[in-house]
Parts: C-alpha cells; sequence; structure tokens
C-alpha cells in the first residue's frame, strides 16, 4: 500500500493515509464510521487500489453489496490480483445471488488463490449451496483435507465451525456437537462462538450478571463504578471524530458521479452556462 501511495504528493498521501488507518481501526468496532472515513480516502485518491480496497471492505461490513463488489472489482482490475474473489463472490450472495458465487467457485480464478483463499472460497460456496436450501450438498462442499487435517491453521476454527452449523441444520447434532468442539480446539483467538453453540447444545443457560451502569447504585446498596466524567469524554472523542469527517468532507468537496463503465468516481465537468453566471456575479 506505501508504495502505491507514492504515486501521490506528499500531502496527499499523508491524508489518505491517515483515512486508511481510521478505516482498519474501527471497521470492526465501527464500521458505518470506517464506511465514512472510506469515501473521504475515496474521493481523495480513487486510482489507488488500496484506496479502492479500502473503500470494498468499508461497504461490505455495512453491507452495502453493490457498492463493495464494484469496489473489488476496480481494486482486482488495477492489480490483477485474484485475492478478492472470495468476498466478491460472497458479495454475490449478499446480493440474493447465490448461483452467481456458485459459477464464481468454478472458475479458473480459484486455482490461482492461495490455501487460505481456496479455504475461503469453499465456505463461501457452501454458504452459496445453504442459500438454495441444499444442506446436504453444503456439507459436502466442506469436506476437504483441509477440514480432516489434525494441523490447526488460520482458517480450520471457521471450517470446522461452519461444517458443524450444515450439520446441526440438517438435523445431525451428535456430529454436529462433535465438530463444535472440534472448532473450539482450533479457535484460540475466539473468532467464533463455538463454545456457546455447545453449551446450547448441552442445555446450558448463562445469566448475565452485568451491573446495568444506569442505575446509581447495585442491589447491595453501593454506589456503581462509572465514572461520569469518562462518559463525557468519550462523547467528547466521538464529537471530535464526526467533526473531522465533516471537515475533510467540506475539503474534498468534489461534485462527482460513478461511472459504471470505468467502475471510477470521476468529476462532473463544470457547465459552461454555470461558468457564465458565476462570471456575472464576480
Amino acid at each position: 500500500m506505501r508504495q502505491e501511495l507514492l504515486s501521490l504528493p506528499k500531502g496527499l498521501a499523508e491524508e489518505v493515509s491517515k483515512n486508511l488507518v481510521m478505516v482498519a481501526r474501527l471497521i470492526d468496532e465501527d464500521p458505518e464510521q470506517a464506511y465514512a472515513y472510506s469515501r473521504i480516502a475515496l474521493r481523495l485518491a480513487s486510482r489507488v487500489a488500496a484506496v479502492r480496497e479500502a473503500a470494498g471492505f468499508a461497504a461490505y461490513a455495512t453491507q452495502k453489496y453493490s457498492e463493495a463488489l464494484a469496489e473489488f472489482r476496480a481494486a482486482k482490475r488495477m492489480t490483477g490480483s485474484v485475492e478478492l474473489w472470495p468476498v466478491m463472490a460472497d458479495c454475490e450472495r449478499g446480493l440474493g445471488r447465490p448461483e452467481r458465487a456458485l459459477a464464481m467457485a468454478g472458475e479458473p480464478e480459484v486455482q490461482k488463490l492461495d490455501k487460505a483463499g481456496q479455504v475461503e472460497m469453499r465456505l463461501v460456496a457452501a454458504g452459496a449451496r445453504r442459500d438454495q436450501g441444499q444442506l446436504e450438498a453444503a456439507i459436502v462442499t466442506l469436506q476437504s483435507p483441509e477440514l480432516a487435517s489434525n494441523a490447526v491453521q488460520p482458517w480450520t476454527a471457521r471450517l470446522r465451525y461452519a461444517y458443524a452449523d450444515a450439520l446441526l441444520a440438517a438435523g445431525r447434532e451428535d456430529e454436529a456437537r462433535e465438530w463444535f468442539g472440534k472448532a473450539l480446539e482450533a479457535d484460540k483467538d475466539g473468532a467464533t462462538d463455538a463454545s456457546d453453540r455447545l453449551a446450547e447444545l448441552d442445555g446450558v443457560e448463562f445469566v448475565d450478571a452485568a451491573i446495568d451502569p444506569s442505575d446509581d447504585e447495585d442491589r447491595d446498596g453501593t454506589q456503581n463504578l462509572v465514572d461520569d466524567d469518562d462518559e463525557d469524554e468519550d462523547d467528547d472523542e466521538d464529537d471530535e471524530d464526526a467533526a473531522e469527517i465533516a471537515a475533510a468532507e467540506r475539503a474534498t468537496d468534489v461534485t462527482e458521479y460513478y461511472d459504471e463503465d470505468d467502475e471510477e468516481y470521476e468529476p462532473l465537468e463544470q457547465s459552461a452556462a454555470d461558468a457564465e453566471v458565476r462570471g456575472d456575479k464576480a
């Protein structure tokens, strides 16, 4: 990404970089805010592949699948890389077109993916099968050497979890319990809720013991530990973020349109009439 930004003037590259950092920082905890930052970066440097990719993931995180797909296609065209192929197929699922996702799963691009990408494509294809009500086909799709392997890879927990979930949907509860357990064994980072799913299958109920911060006192009469000053600071930070986004948008406020043929955001040319009117006013 740094190499791509070097093609921009220094000041512009720094501004774009700051917005991309905010996208990466917020995309999991506040996807809408991340999306807002991605739009700023897109206005500043729509011809940079890393910007198009970041904008695609931000749109994807906010379920704007049509927009995400357009950005991913643009990034793929710019770089020639196929690494975004699985998430592009998942966008097709999000748009209610599982048949297109399955068609993409059979394209030559899949063979060019690394192992992680191929596993991701398998997960998307299985999801597309389930979208079409083909549970058994989804189960078969997930059965693979990667699933059978005892080695734990970054994708292992998610693959086992998807398999367990498909088994459960098909009514194969005992097998599902076994695979949720295997998913939990591989899930060192808590990427899935396999432990909760196992507890549900075993009839275990959890009681939320969290204290409601809106209460002035706990049940035992002691004062809660929520600091009102901390809440005020959080509100101030949110206001600052909103003001920063608004200021950046005003600074880069260029009327644009989306060219579907080129999949690019282009500035809308000022008409001669508008220019003449402005000249008269001056």
